[in-house]
C-alpha cells in the first residue's frame, strides 16, 4: 500500500471519528440489517420432509423481502404428545399440528392461543389436508383391500397409540365410521374397532415410530397409515410394500397457528405468522402437493391428481360432530378406547 495513502484514510478516519459521522454511519449500517432470528415449529410426527423443504423456501423468500436471516428449527413427535410439550414450556413460535383438538388443548391448557384461533388462517387454519390409507407388503400376501379385511384372524395390523398419536386417532376414526355404516350401529362400529385392536401387536406413540415397526422392523401384515407417509415408504421401500386405498376413509385437516404467548414475548410474531402465511402461497402448496399432503389450492390439486387419487372422503363433522365431542366420546379418560384397549 501507497504509505502517503494510508496515512491520508487514517486521517479522514479519525477527523471522522471525531465529528461522529463514522459512529452515526456505522449505526445506520447495523439498523438496515436487521438481527437474525431463529423460530421452533412444533409439529406431529411425518412432517419432517415436507418442513425441511418449505423451511428453505421460507428462509430464501423471507431473506429476499426483508433482508433478515431466519433459522427455523423442528421439532416432532405424536400429535398430542407435542401439545402437551408446549403447554408445559416447549418454546414453539408456530404448531403444525396433527388435529385441530391437540391445538384447542394449548387454548384450554394456559391460554396460550386464543380459543378462536382457527378463524386466523384461511380455511379453518389448515393449508393442506390429508387422509389415511393401508400399506400392505408387495403382493398384498394377505389380500387386504378394506377396513374389514383387519379384523380377519391372523392378520396383525400396525398403528400407534391414540392417547398420543393425532395420526392414531384419525386412524381409530375411519375405521369406527366405516364399521358404523357397515353394520348399522355405534355398538356395532366399537365391537368392530375393538376386533381391530386385538390385532395389534405394539403400540408405538407417533405415526413415525410405526412406520419404523412396519417397514424397518418388518413387523405386521398392515400398516395404518397417514397417506404422505404410505408414499414416503413406498418411495424408499418401493419393492417391498404397496399403498392401498380403502372403500371409505376420513378427511384430515391438519391445523396451523402461532402461539401467541410465545411469539410476543420473543418477538417473532411477524415471522412466525409470514412462515405460516407462506403455506398458502403457490410456492407452499406446490411443496405440499410434492410431499404427497393434498394441496387446498386449485392449481396445486390438480397438478397433483395425479399422485393423490379422489376417494370418498367424510368430515369429523359429518360423523362425529366436531372434534371436541370425538374426543370426549372416544379419546378421554374412560372413552371408548380406553374401554376397548382396557378389556383386551
Amino acid at each position: 500500500m501507497n504509505p502517503r495513502r494510508h496515512f491520508i484514510n487514517l486521517s479522514v478516519a479519525a477527523a471522522l471519528a471525531g465529528s461522529g459521522l463514522l459512529t452515526s454511519i456505522g449505526f445506520a449500517q447495523t439498523a438496515a440489517a436487521p438481527a437474525p432470528v431463529t423460530l421452533l415449529n412444533v409439529s406431529y410426527d411425518p412432517t419432517r420432509e415436507l418442513y425441511v423443504e418449505f423451511n428453505a423456501a421460507f428462509q430464501k423468500y423471507w431473506k429476499a423481502k426483508t433482508g433478515q436471516d431466519v433459522t427455523i428449527k423442528q421439532s416432532h413427535g405424536g400429535s398430542g404428545k407435542q401439545a402437551r410439550s408446549v403447554i408445559d414450556g416447549l418454546d414453539a413460535d408456530v404448531v403444525t399440528l396433527a388435529l385441530a383438538g391437540d391445538v384447542d388443548a394449548l387454548a384450554k391448557n394456559g391460554q396460550w392461543i386464543p380459543a378462536d384461533w382457527q378463524k386466523r388462517l384461511p380455511h379453518n387454519s389448515a393449508p393442506y389436508t390429508s387422509t389415511i390409507v393401508l400399506v400392505v407388503r408387495q403382493g398384498n400376501p394377505k389380500a387386504i383391500k378394506d377396513w374389514d379385511d383387519l379384523v380377519k384372524p391372523g392378520i396383525s395390523v400396525i398403528t400407534p397409540n391414540p392417547k398420543t398419536s393425532g395420526g392414531a386417532r384419525w386412524n381409530y376414526l375411519a375405521a369406527w365410521e366405516f364399521a358404523k355404516r357397515k353394520f348399522g350401529s355405534e355398538a356395532k362400529a366399537k365391537e368392530f374397532v375393538q376386533a381391530l385392536y386385538k390385532n395389534v401387536p405394539v403400540l408405538d406413540t407417533g405415526a413415525r415410530g410405526s412406520s419404523v415397526t412396519f417397514a424397518q422392523r418388518n413387523q405386521g401384515d398392515v400398516f395404518i397409515s397417514w397417506e404422505n407417509e404410505a408414499h414416503l415408504l413406498e418411495k424408499e421401500f418401493g419393492s417391498k410394500v404397496d399403498v392401498v386405498y380403502p372403500s371409505l376413509s376420513i378427511l384430515a385437516e391438519p391445523p396451523v397457528t402461532v402461539v401467541d404467548k410465545n411469539v410476543d414475548r420473543k418477538g417473532t410474531r411477524a415471522v412466525a405468522q409470514a412462515y405460516l402465511e407462506y403455506l398458502y402461497t403457490d410456492e407452499g402448496q406446490d411443496i405440499a402437493g410434492k410431499n404427497f399432503y393434498r394441496p387446498i389450492s386449485p392449481k396445486a390439486q390438480a397438478k397433483y391428481s395425479a399422485k393423490l387419487p379422489k376417494i370418498n372422503l367424510f368430515t369429523i363433522d359429518q360423523a362425529f360432530g366436531g372434534w371436541a365431542k370425538a374426543d370426549k366420546e372416544h379419546f378421554a379418560d374412560g372413552g371408548s378406547f380406553d374401554q376397548i384397549y382396557l378389556r383386551r
